[in-house]
């Protein structure tokens, strides 16, 4: 395995994408970046989920990563929230699997718990323990960039663990794991 990688960690969404980057080097984690996509200019649903996969591959073309955490959606009461939240997912899921890119998914409470030690930790909690762990200066306004961050550690923290969610090594392999979702 090689000793040097990158984790792109993604929180989708269709009025705000977060995402967050990290090298680990020799067991080590070292924040790279973190920024957010803003969607709620947007009127049109298609046109949102065209730039979350654009956005997708750029990061993916700039920073070279070698995996990929996304937050799994959640499940809600609110089934249109739902399918807005899955169709988000799976196009940022798509850029990645384009490129070949390993993608975990994980859920909410997993990463709250990675971080925190609380799975119902506050996004305010998760981005000061962010904070701490990666020496950020200062914390954006909007949280959700943050929450991809926190996909990434929590990706880091759990890699080399036999069960760690839901992942994927390609195109194909994501076929093969779910016959059923595919038709």
């Amino acid at each position: 395995m090689k000793r040097e990688r990158i984790i792109l960690g993604i929180d989708p969404g269709t009025t705000i994408m977060g995402f967050g980057l990290i090298k680990v080097e020799n067991k080590k984690m070292e924040f790279l970046q973190l920024n957010e996509l803003q969607l709620s200019k947007y009127s049109d649903p298609y046109i949102k989920l065209k730039l979350i996969f654009e956005r997708t591959i750029e990061l993916i073309d700039t920073y070279n990563p070698d995996e990929i955490a996304i937050e799994a959606p959640f499940f809600g009461k609110n089934v249109q929230s739902m399918l807005k939240l899955g169709r988000a997912q799976g196009v940022a899921m798509a850029a990645g699997l384009s490129r070949q890119i390993p993608i975990t998914e994980y859920l909410p409470k997993k990463i709250k718990m990675a971080i925190t030690g609380n799975g119902n930790a506050s996004k305010e909690q998760v981005a000061r323990m962010l904070q701490s762990l990666l020496n950020l200066k200062s914390l954006p306004k909007n949280l959700d960039s943050t929450d991809g961050l926190a996909a990434a550690v929590c990706h880091f923290y759990n890699s080399g663990r036999t069960e760690i969610g839901k992942s994927y090594s390609g195109w194909d392999a994501f076929v093969k794991q779910n016959p059923n979702k595919i038709k």
